[in-house]
């Protein structure tokens, strides 16, 4: 199993040109495409239907290249939309391919990657345990099918999960059902944080037993180092990316990741660099950053409203929403690192990492 991984700019949701040119230079095998996973220049929060109309492009540029059925391409390809590029984060694609090409891994450790689904949730399911149970399930199912034999070879788990609307709401009361909240908004966290949830369960970072409807989004102690978890319209169920490091892979490519404590703490950005394999000292060189393919990252504004005992505002902003400065900030400190404002970095850390922090992962070209 090999896998490879493309960065591409985007200069608005629905351009795919950069895609299309990969795919007519032969780089890229539309067939061996397994997942998308996308930064978009929406608000990020319920009305960003920039996610939705990223998802239907590239969707159709696949369907257009490899012939297959909408319905076949959603049953191969996760397509995983995270909308916000505040600051100066650029909007881009990672698109992951995966090629059997029969051979034995080296024994090194190289990128393995596999996508996969849960079934779609009901209105009140969402962000329960219902959530809960099915990212564990399908976690576990994808570290089987990436080789993955260790849960300390997992180092970044992406999930796309759905949120509620009115109509949802409304849906579920009509047949005499409750949800687990009614602010729509509200309803991004439970379900990013049961998603997060299910992986922290499904890799052993936390018991099984310690989980339960009452500590979604309450008991923050709980927690995933690796978990990543976007809500969106545009789906009823969790698409889901998980990346590793396999002795089956025979990939160019390794990931590593770390735990950022706060939203500026750079230092864990760069022992995930490290964790790579990329010997880095304070910060990488210009050619070390060269071989850096992208950084992967969860933003959150810390609950107290300060960071390293100094005020701020982001809790307090009644015109923009606190996921949003948060993305702003880190993106702005991984930017600086990295040397490339083109990472991504995604709001709403519920159950991902400490208060305040977030997992950080970075894939490497060896």
């Amino acid at each position: 199993m090999k896998i490879d991984v493309f960065k591409i700019e985007m200069s608005a949701p629905d351009d795919v040109r950069e895609l299309k040119k990969l795919i007519d230079a032969g780089e890229v095998d539309p067939g061996e495409i397994i997942a998308v996973l996308g930064k978009t220049e929406g608000n990020g929060c319920v009305n960003d239907f920039t996610r939705a109309l990223s998802t239907v492009s590239f969707r159709s540029l696949i369907m257009a290249e490899t012939g297959w059925s909408e319905a076949e391409v959603s049953k191969k390809v996760a397509f995983v939309m995270s909308g916000g590029t505040e600051g100066v984060m650029s909007p881009h694609a990672t698109i992951f391919c995966k090629h059997e090409d029969g051979a034995a891994g080296t024994g090194e450790k190289r990128l393995a990657v596999s996508s996969g689904f849960t079934r779609d949730f009901l209105p009140e399911e969402q962000g329960t345990m219902a959530v809960v149970e099915e990212c564990r399930r399908v976690t576990l199912e994808l570290m089987a099918q990436a080789g993955i034999d260790d849960p300390a070879d997992v180092h970044f788990v992406q999930i796309k999960c759905p949120l509620l609307t009115s109509e949802r709401i409304l849906d579920a009361k009509s047949r005499g059902k409750d949800v687990v909240v009614h602010d729509t908004y509200e309803s991004m966290g439970y379900n990013r944080g049961a998603s997060a949830l299910g992986v922290a369960i499904a890799l052993g970072e936390i018991p099984a037993e310690a989980v339960s409807q009452e500590t979604i989004c309450h008991d923050y102690s709980l927690y995933s180092k690796v978990a990543s978890t976007s809500a969106g319209v545009e789906l009823l169920n969790c698409e889901i990316i998980l990346m590793g490091n396999s002795v089956n892979s025979t990939s160019d490519y390794r990931i590593g990741h770390s735990v950022m404590e706060d939203a500026i703490d750079f230092k864990a950005v760069i022992e995930a660099i490290q964790s790579a394999g990329l010997e880095v000292d304070k910060y990488p060189t210009d050619e070390q950053a060269k071989e850096i393919v992208n950084v992967f990252a969860k933003a959150e504004a810390d609950s107290t409203g300060y960071v390293r005992g100094r005020r701020n505002t982001m809790h307090t902003d009644s015109d923009i929403n606190h996921t949003r400065h948060a993305r702003a900030v880190v993106n702005g400190v991984i930017a600086a690192i990295v040397n490339d404002p083109m990472v991504y970095v995604s709001g709403g850390a519920e159950h991902q990492g400490p208060d305040g922090g977030g997992p950080v992962a970075v894939i490497i070209k060896r």
